[in-house]
């Protein structure tokens, strides 16, 4: 008996294991059948690191897309998401979250309306509308590169991490570089309130409502990783080599022909007559393309004392980038601003350079700000936070929606299956490697609205570390 006993027990426990074994190998089908059958459109090595769980948050969830055995249906698969997950405790969200507030101001007292929402299709490259935790989407026009695609993947990830969390939603989303809702067009008494329109950047003269911009999910047109990878990558260069022992000089590298004052730029080059302390060079694209792009690994650059920004058309994606380095950011003067720079401060953050004598200033540039600048964009805007902000600020926007969001007539469902899964090369690639599942952590809690006094304080101190630098310049200049 004890034998015939003992062989049945085996018996359950070999077939529980090839259940096991089974329902693991499934899973792990239908996550590599995301990738080409032969991972033509990728490196062996991206294909071998391919099943890696890349998200965000401690002990995430997991779950793979199902590209329905590699054979695309053209509809999101049903009952795949979770309905609701249990998650800890929120942490505080940074500071800069409190700007959410401020650009939703212009509809405090109005409201949101449909008819407003729909004036906004005017410049939208697309329209989004979440319904039941599900995202519909209809295009106007296609955007410069692959922004669009990588602004939607980053909703639709948004909503994979937070599943059922997300209120009903409508909203026009402008992929364009340039803000276009201009103050001075809409304080006229027969505009109640502007259009709300989702974009970038902004400045002092435009209500644009700002969001995180593409790049954070990757940008595949000149090999920009995911920023969850690249952040890493910018940490681990700034522990190669030390502070001290970094080239004394200002760098900057990018393409000058899209600004005056990045031309402008190219004077405080090294030169027979005058060397500046700057070593700035001009991007070829068509070049770095040609070369596989050797001579653009981001992480390989923290090797400077002083890295500049400075603005293209509009504001640049590359600042994080420049930021993230423990080297001094000398900032040129800028017009515009993204959702989080501006709680950035000077001689805290970065030094500021003037815009229309930036040569002397970047002489004149100093040491001790590269290390806060760094460790504020490196903890403050981790990829945790980068999808709590788009979570308050879609939650705060849909509060003021007087109507109930509906699903467009010409409005089709879409999900991470339907962009990834058709996606080709890096495109594809930095998908897969942006894909995340449900938090362990409920989204951080927000900080409260800023009083008209803090914000006074905030353009108070702004000037008064700008002023105390053109001071310090002054009297430099006056002894050499």
């Amino acid at each position: 008996m004890k034998a015939i006993r003992w062989s049945l027990e085996r018996s359950s426990l070999v077939a529980l294991f090839v259940t096991t074994l089974g329902v693991f190998i499934c899973t792990r089908f239908f996550y590599i059948s995301l990738m080409d059958t032969k991972c033509q459109v990728f490196t062996p090595e991206a294909c071998s690191g391919s099943t890696r769980n890349l998200e965000t948050g401690p002990e995430a969830m997991y779950i793979p897309l199902n590209c329905s055995m590699g054979e695309l249906s053209g509809t999101c698969p049903a009952n795949y998401y979770l309905s609701q997950v249990s998650a800890e405790a929120p942490s505080s969200c940074p500071d800069y979250f409190s700007w959410i507030y401020e650009d939703l101001s212009p509809w405090r007292e109005t409201g949101i309306t449909r008819e407003m929402v729909m004036k906004a299709r005017r410049t939208a490259n697309f329209r989004l509308v979440v319904v039941d935790g599900k995202a519909y989407v209809e295009r106007y026009s296609k955007s410069f590169q692959s922004r669009d695609s990588f602004t939607l993947w980053g909703i639709l990830q948004l909503l994979r991490r937070y599943p059922a969390k997300l209120p009903d939603l409508d909203l026009m989303f402008d992929c364009g570089t340039l803000p276009v809702i201009m103050k001075d067009t809409f304080r006229a008494s027969n505009y109640p309130a502007p259009p709300p329109v989702f974009a970038y950047c902004g400045n002092d003269s435009t209500m644009d409502i700002l969001f995180p911009d593409w790049s954070f999910w990757g940008w595949p047109e000149i090999r920009i990783k995911p920023w969850q990878l690249l952040s890493k990558e910018l940490k681990e260069g700034n522990t190669r080599t030390r502070w001290t022992d970094r080239e004394p000089y200002a760098y900057w590298k990018g393409n000058p022909n899209v600004a005056a004052t990045r031309m402008d730029l190219l004077k405080c080059n090294v030169s027979d007559k005058q060397d500046w302390n700057a070593r700035v060079y001009a991007q070829n694209w068509g070049l770095e393309l040609k070369n596989g792009y050797k001579q653009s690994d981001l992480a390989s650059q923290c090797i400077h004392r002083f890295k500049i920004y400075i603005e293209g058309v509009a504001w640049s994606a590359s600042q994080k980038y420049i930021m993230a380095c423990d080297s001094v950011t000398l900032l040129v003067k800028p017009i515009f601003h993204e959702f989080f720079t501006r709680s950035l401060m000077p001689l805290k953050h970065y030094w500021p350079i003037k815009d229309e004598d930036k040569c002397r200033s970047i002489k004149h540039a100093a040491q001790a700000v590269g290390k806060a600048a760094s460790s504020f964009i490196l903890d403050d805007l981790k990829m945790d936070y980068i999808y709590d902000y788009m979570f308050h600020l879609l939650s705060e926007y849909a509060k003021l929606l007087k109507y109930k969001p509906t699903v467009p007539e010409k409005a089709s469902e879409l999900c991470s299956e339907l962009l990834a899964c058709r996606a080709k090369g890096l495109e594809k690639k930095f998908m897969v490697d942006s894909l995340v599942g449900p938090a362990s952590t409920q989204p951080c809690t927000m900080p409260p609205p800023y009083s008209p006094a803090y914000l006074h304080s905030v353009i108070e101190r702004k000037d008064n570390g700008m002023k105390q630098v053109d001071t310090w310049e002054r009297e430099y200049w006056k002894k050499s």
